[in-house]
């Protein structure tokens, strides 16, 4: 709103700089532009007063899909007034040039128009949607709908922005509809649960056949190794029956010929007795005999004794 100072017969205008002031007088353009500061006369003067910031315009809005389900649509236009001429020349933005205020409300018929034709794309766009596909994709469809279709360049306007808040169902259907998600999402994760188990089972399964294979692999090296344990025992068993047959072969062949020696050695000795006459053995072996005899302290030769020893020498 403009600040208007009063004074007899004139009025003074400060504008601000985000204001546009038209000035006309008696049909003249005397003042325009932005941050304006000037007198007037009250009862001549037609001032206008246009914003040319940006502004915001919410909406909220239901509308019908595909299937004839209900949708409420949130969203939030930007503009802002880049043509203040043809913004006057369509909508009254006159305001009184005693207090400043506008003598109508441009800006709701601003919105009025902005909101019927973002409407218009909007319910155009989501009625060739069925609710499942709006709720999922509708915000960015609908908001490419309005961004290429809704202009307002012939009320003076432009487009700064369009931002698509929400599309939601209404609260049953959109209860209905968390339900089905949660049932779905509770399934998944059971599904999970169940797959996670059943991998902890393989695992499991995996781990005890590689320990019993592992078990299995060495029960196999210890009956190898006591295979080779008893064939080593029966080699060197077989090597010392073979090493004691060798030696007792060896000891009986020594024994063998030692005997033969001696019985050699006897025969020999026999053979050399056999030509030595009978009384010379017969003194050789008194000789021998006396040789192994106990020592005789006194020896008693008596007539019985002697005789037949003399009869055999004399003989």
């Amino acid at each position: 709103m403009a600040d208007i100072s009063r004074y007899p017969g004139l009025r003074h205008l400060r504008g601000a700089p985000t204001v546009h002031i038209r000035h006309v007088d008696k049909g003249k353009l005397i003042h325009e532009g932005t941050g304006l500061s000037f007198w007037f006369r009250p009862r001549t003067a037609v001032l206008s007063e246009v914003p040319v910031d940006d502004r915001e315009l919410p909406m909220l809005f239901h509308a019908r899909t595909h299937d004839y389900q209900d949708v409420t649509v949130q969203l939030t236009i930007t503009y802002r007034c880049t043509d203040p001429e043809t913004a006057t020349a369509r909508i009254d933005f006159s305001i009184d040039p005693h207090t400043g205020t506008w003598r109508q409300d441009p800006l709701s018929q601003i919105a009025n128009t902005l909101t019927e034709s973002t409407q218009q794309h909007a319910l155009k766009i989501l009625g060739t949607l069925n609710l499942d596909t709006a709720i999922r994709t509708g915000v960015e469809r609908v908001k490419q709908a309005v961004t290429e279709n809704l202009t307002a360049a012939h009320i003076g306007l432009e487009i700064i922005d369009i931002r698509v808040v929400a599309i939601r169902p209404d609260a049953d259907m959109e209860k209905a509809l968390q339900t089905t998600v949660r049932e779905k999402v509770q399934q998944e994760a059971d599904k999970a649960t169940y797959e996670r188990r059943a991998m902890a089972v393989e695992r499991e399964r995996s781990i005890s056949e590689n320990e019993l294979q592992n078990q299995i692999e060495l029960a196999k090296r210890e009956e190898l190794l006591v295979v080779q344990r008893g064939a080593n025992a029966l080699k060197k068993a077989e090597d010392h029956a073979r090493a004691s047959r060798v030696a007792d072969e060896a000891k009986a062949d020594g024994i063998r010929k030692l005997a033969e020696a001696e019985a050699a050695g006897e025969k020999a000795r026999l053979d050399a007795y056999r030509e030595i006459p009978q009384e010379t053995l017969y003194a050789l072996a008194a000789k021998e005999l006396a040789g192994n005899l106990p020592e005789i302290g006194s020896l008693t030769l008596t007539p019985d004794l002697i005789q037949p020893l003399l009869q055999r020498l004399a003989r």
